[in-house]
């Protein structure tokens, strides 16, 4: 753990950037609470540095979504989440998406396309590049990119379809 816990702080911070202002969330918390998750649990044989950050990227992801809930519950609706998704001028449109939505819009990803869904989490939550995720999930490089053009798309037309005008 101490030669990935660098890098899992670092990915934190990068997420909680992203989030509003007034967060209380911080990344050492992040990293910790996911630790705990992965040594709570049995862990499994990692298979390389990519399966260990896919793993801890599902872990950030459900903590950040109970965070998220956990606050909109606590102010009874008002202030949700926010939490950019764009990486790179990815989702031009809308630059802030509600963390909440995101995971609703990836649950009903997996149900049409698991493979998609894995993707997002692994480029946009672990930061994974094309590279490290196809290796993770034993597809090519260009299937990879294919796919993330796709749920991207279908990510934003889908949150942008449930967000009240």
């Amino acid at each position: 753990m101490p030669m990935v816990y660098g890098e899992l702080r670092r990915l934190a911070h990068h997420y909680l950037q992203r989030e509003r202002g007034d967060h209380t969330l911080q990344s050492t918390a992040l990293v910790h609470e996911a630790y705990l998750r992965l040594a709570g649990q049995n862990p499994p044989q990692w298979q390389n540095r990519a399966h260990f950050f896919g793993i801890a990227a599902h872990l950030m992801r459900q903590i950040l979504v109970e965070y998220a809930r956990g606050h909109a519950a606590a102010k009874r609706g008002g202030g949700a989440c926010k939490l950019a998704l764009d990486e790179a001028n990815e989702l031009a449109q809308q630059p802030d998406v509600d963390v909440i939505a995101l995971d609703g819009a990836l649950e009903r990803l997996t149900a049409l396309d698991a493979q998609q869904s894995r993707i997002v989490e692994l480029r946009f939550f672990a930061g994974l590049t094309i590279e490290d995720t196809s290796e993770v999930l034993g597809i090519s490089p260009a299937t990879v990119k294919r796919d993330w053009t796709s749920a991207r798309a279908w990510l934003h037309r889908e949150i942008a379809g449930s967000s009240p005008e």
